[in-house]
């Protein structure tokens, strides 16, 4: 998800979409953890997509 996708959202589905995303890392995670995955760098595009998340809240 890129920054200008992430400004377009309002403050509750900002919420909604960190929530979802940060469930996701940790199964990516959790899943990594047993067996490689077959595209690690989803992990991390995923953390970085909660760090845009996590920006734009502080900033809205």
């Amino acid at each position: 998800m890129k920054q200008s996708e992430v400004k377009g959202y309002s403050q509750e589905e900002l919420k909604d979409k960190l929530v979802e995303s940060q469930v996701a890392y940790g199964d990516l995670k959790r899943t990594h953890s047993m067996s490689p995955l077959d595209n690690p760098s989803q992990i991390t595009k995923l953390r970085k997509t909660i760090a845009r998340i996590k920006t734009a809240i502080n900033n809205k």
